[in-house]
């Protein structure tokens, strides 16, 4: 079930994607390509898993896709703090910094999610049976 109203996790990880984008831009420039290639594909992979979570086919598929953006977000982060720690390579700390909040936030819908399957999975009827209208007569 496809949902297109607005969402916090999907704006943050697309608006940061572009921020990639223009970073890889200008290390390419620098020619400095291997580290250019690893973040563009980890660092605008978070987005892509993230929104294809958004049309999961089910809880656990929808946890399993979070949970390969918050590696893809690792990893970026681990690409981020080797260009701060160069010789040569732009200033990261910021893209680092909204980074750690993209992570904070897939972590709490990781958790949350996860919370909420394991409570249905304890407590399955929470629902009410209805009865139907066309009871028999008898």
């Amino acid at each position: 079930m496809r949902n297109d109203k607005e969402n916090l996790i999907v704006d943050l990880s697309f608006q940061f994607a572009l921020k990639i984008i223009s970073l890889s831009e200008e290390l390419e420039e620098t020619r400095k390509f291997v580290i250019t290639k690893q973040l563009l594909k980890c660092g605008t992979s978070i987005g892509a898993n993230v929104k294809e979570a958004q049309n999961a086919e089910s809880k656990a598929d929808f946890i399993h896709k979070l949970k390969i953006a918050a590696k893809e977000a690792d990893e970026t982060e681990y690409w981020l703090l080797l260009c701060q720690e160069s010789n040569g390579y732009p200033n990261t700390v910021n893209l680092r910094n909204e980074l750690t909040s993209i992570i904070k936030v897939l972590s709490k819908i990781i958790g949350s999610s996860k919370r909420n399957a394991t409570q249905k999975l304890i407590n399955p009827s929470n629902r009410q049976i209805k009865k139907s209208s066309n009871q028999y007569a008898g």
